[in-house]
Order: C-alpha cells, then sequence, then structure tokens
C-alpha cells in the first residue's frame, strides 16, 4: 500500500479551495483520505497556505511520497 500526499478539492464550481491529505495512492482525487494535513487557498493574494509540519514529516518518514503540487508547497511553505 502505497501512501501519497496530494490535494483534494473543496469549493464550489469557481473558486477552488483544496485540502492536503495523505491518502493511498488508488484513492480517487476526493477519495476518503488517511489524514488531514493542512490547507491550500489560491483565490487569495497571496495564496492562503496552512499545513501541519509534524504531520508531514511523520508521513514522509513512513514512506509517503508528496505530489509535484504538495511538494511544491512544503519546500515553498516549511522550507
Amino acid at each position: 500500500m502505497a501512501v501519497k500526499l496530494k490535494l483534494t478539492r473543496l469549493g464550489s464550481k469557481k473558486p477552488p479551495f483544496y485540502r492536503v491529505v495523505a491518502a493511498n495512492d488508488e484513492t480517487r482525487r476526493d477519495g476518503r483520505p488517511l489524514e488531514f494535513l493542512g490547507y491550500y487557498n489560491p483565490m487569495v493574494n497571496p495564496a492562503e497556505v496552512k499545513l501541519d509540519a509534524a504531520k508531514i514529516k511523520e508521513w514522509l518518514g513512513r514512506g509517503a511520497e508528496p505530489t509535484n503540487t504538495v511538494r511544491a508547497l512544503i519546500k515553498e511553505h516549511l522550507g
């Protein structure tokens, strides 16, 4: 069972809002996640990002792979 750190989409048709989650890589985009790790709101300027660093480090330590977008968010906001 491989785990990915990825975004799930929330919000209505035009203004998207995303949660950063840990989920099985076979799970559909908006399927049930294993754990919520933060959120990303691209509709405000600057984009609003809140990530739980401890939980993300724990999942990365367990071997979870972030998607390219989540990897960029982690690099930009957690260093």
